[in-house]
């Protein structure tokens, strides 16, 4: 396999994985997407509870106060009808004491009726409230449960999908080249494979050692930066940072032999030069 069409199936397939890692993330936040609904569910389920209590303890309250003031009325009244019949002064205010201890106790009692009746009405409000809100996010949850549910049914299809695409696009790639090339994406926020420009890992921009730059150029294997672990493959840029890679590299050594040669040479000719002005001065 070509290292050019090697290195566009990584492309290829750390799109795909790109696309596959995103949309698995979007799974997974699906259903925090209604926890802060549910809480408040669970809140107000709690407090129902607790407002349901308190309306039935005001309610048997209400009642117990009514059946009270009943009996003390009857009591007044019976005590009222029988002033006709007394025959003595003792008598008398034996039962007027009754009527008035009767009076007075209604009247605490219908003052402690009244108290009641009100927080009991204000209780009947705080639980109609909270059976409507339960009522209404248990109806909002259900809706947005429901959409979650088409969602990721479409979001599973289409990860099925991708899973297909990568297969074929990595067939013929060695397994431990894609398991780590996927692990490095998943790291990498994405970006898996990247240029070397002259002598400098665009992935990571660290300065990489020249012969080893060199083997990335040369080489029909992949090769990983030493520092970020991306796949690095070599961009020629036409500037001065590929002349550097040569020289450091010792590539451009036989340049210097050249011109120490040619030095050698214009020496030798200007001695010869002399050495004949000297000859034609002699004579």
């Amino acid at each position: 396999m070509l290292m050019e069409d090697l290195f566009e199936r990584l492309r290829t397939f750390q799109e795909l994985l790109m696309e596959r890692v995103a949309i698995e993330k979007e799974i997974r936040e699906l259903p925090k997407s209604i926890a802060a609904q549910e809480e408040v569910l669970t809140r107000a389920r709690k407090s129902q509870v607790e407002k349901k209590a308190r309306y039935e303890d005001l309610s048997a309250k209400v009642l117990e106060l009514k059946g009270n003031l009943a009996e003390t009325v009857a009591l007044k009244d019976k005590s009222e009808q029988m002033m006709d019949s007394i025959s003595s002064p003792r008598e008398f205010e034996a039962l007027n004491k009754e009527i008035t201890e009767a009076g007075l106790k209604e009247d605490q009692l219908r003052k402690e009726l009244k108290r009641e009746d009100e927080n009991l009405k204000e209780a009947t409000e705080e639980l109609h409230s909270a059976e409507t809100l339960i009522s209404s996010q248990e109806e909002e949850i259900g809706q947005k449960k429901e959409r979650i549910r088409t969602e990721e049914s479409a979001m599973v299809a289409r990860v099925a999908e991708l899973r297909a695409t990568e297969q074929t696009t990595t067939d013929g790639i060695d397994g431990e080249v894609v398991y780590k090339f996927e692990r490095i994406i998943r790291s990498k926020e994405g970006i898996g494979i990247v240029p070397v420009r002259g002598v400098v890992c665009s992935g990571c921009s660290m300065i990489l050692p020249a012969q080893f730059v060199n083997e990335v150029r040369q080489s029909n294997k992949i090769t990983f930066c030493p520092y970020c672990s991306r796949v690095l493959f070599y961009q020629e840029s036409g500037d001065q940072d590929d002349i550097m890679v040569d020289i450091e590299s010792g590539s451009l050594a036989d340049l210097d032999d050249f011109g120490d040669e040619s030095d050698d040479e214009s020496y030798d000719d200007d001695m010869d030069g002399d050495k004949g002005g000297m000859d034609d001065s002699e004579d």
